[in-house]
């Protein structure tokens, strides 16, 4: 099955302004429209470093769905477990300034129901033959016991991902049992209750090497923008990897492409460190393009010893 993700798709719907952006005026400019969601955007990454992930989620009876479901396949992500429903596309709108920073947003959440239907259903075919496991935290509780659950029974590691801090910050005790948790630093601010603006990455390393450890925390990893990563272990594993710098073209999708590689490197044999500068990475590779997910890469190319069947 390679990396287990599971969640939701979206179709992104985007706007840039040809002139500088007024946010009370009329902005001439361009819109777009491009496949979606946190945890699709972290399959065709993690895909795109030709590796062979599965994508359990839900889509509607569109066609802009055959289009989502087509583009996987020909990214050779295993799509077997995607099943069609009334309401499981969601939608974003995002409004983007000059600098290529959303500045406005409104997003369409879909119904994951039957995510929890396929995991009764076939939740023990797909996670015993996992390398790992990807979902984001904020689903329903419901499914995210079932995750947690056939995690468990198979001793698979998993991966938490964030799409709403709001939601997430109450399944801290779902939290704790992740493997690794990656957020940015406001997300951070939420989480812990405290108010991180300005502090520098040396500042947020001794920061978190406190919290985990009080928070009963496994591993953690804080992005910081254009200041780079920060991440700790409860064994002691800490450290601070810088961005590289690029022209920016568009943000969308970077923090995706950075868990993916972190995900990818914590589940094929690297150090927290070391995952951390493999996401750093594909985010840099997304920042530079109008693309929502990374360009292909190797696993050579990161140091991957995997045997890629074609």
């Amino acid at each position: 099955m390679g990396v287990v993700v599971i969640g939701a798709v979206f179709v992104d719907i985007k706007g840039y302004p040809n002139e500088l952006y007024i946010p009370a005026g009329r902005n001439a400019g361009r819109v777009t429209q491009v496949h979606g969601g946190v945890s699709r955007n972290v399959a065709e990454d993690i895909a795109n470093v030709e590796l062979r992930p599965t994508f359990v989620s839900v889509v509607d009876q569109s066609g802009i769905s055959d289009d989502v479901i087509n583009k996987l396949n020909r990214h050779k992500v295993n799509t077997q477990y995607i099943r069609k429903t009334e309401d499981g596309l969601g939608t974003w709108l995002a409004v983007f300034d000059n600098e290529g920073d959303v500045v406005a947003s409104i997003s369409k959440r879909p119904d994951l129901d039957e995510i929890g239907t396929i995991l009764d259903e076939q939740g023990d075919e797909i996670i015993k033959n996992a390398d790992s496991i990807v979902c984001e935290i904020d689903m329903k509780a419901d499914i995210m016991k079932k995750i947690f659950a056939l995690a468990e029974k198979y001793h698979k590691k998993v991966y938490a991902l964030v799409s709403n801090m709001s939601i997430a910050v109450e399944r801290r005790d779902l939290i704790k049992r992740t493997d690794c948790f990656v957020c940015n630093l406001q997300e951070a601010g939420i989480f812990f209750s405290d108010d991180y603006e300005g502090k520098t990455p040396e500042e947020m390393c001794d920061i978190l090497k406190v919290k985990i450890q009080s928070a009963e925390l496994n591993e953690m990893i804080i992005t910081m923008g254009s200041q780079g990563a920060v991440y700790a272990s409860s064994d002691g594993e800490s450290g601070y990897i810088p961005a590289q710098k690029v022209s920016v073209i568009d943000t969308t999708g970077c923090g995706d492409s950075f868990f993916a590689g972190v995900v990818i490197g914590l589940t094929y044999g690297k150090s927290l460190g070391e995952a951390c500068a493999i996401g750093t990475r594909l985010a840099s590779s997304v920042i530079a393009t109008k693309e929502n997910v990374c360009p292909r890469f190797l696993p050579s190319e990161f140091g991957l010893d995997i045997d890629v069947e074609e």
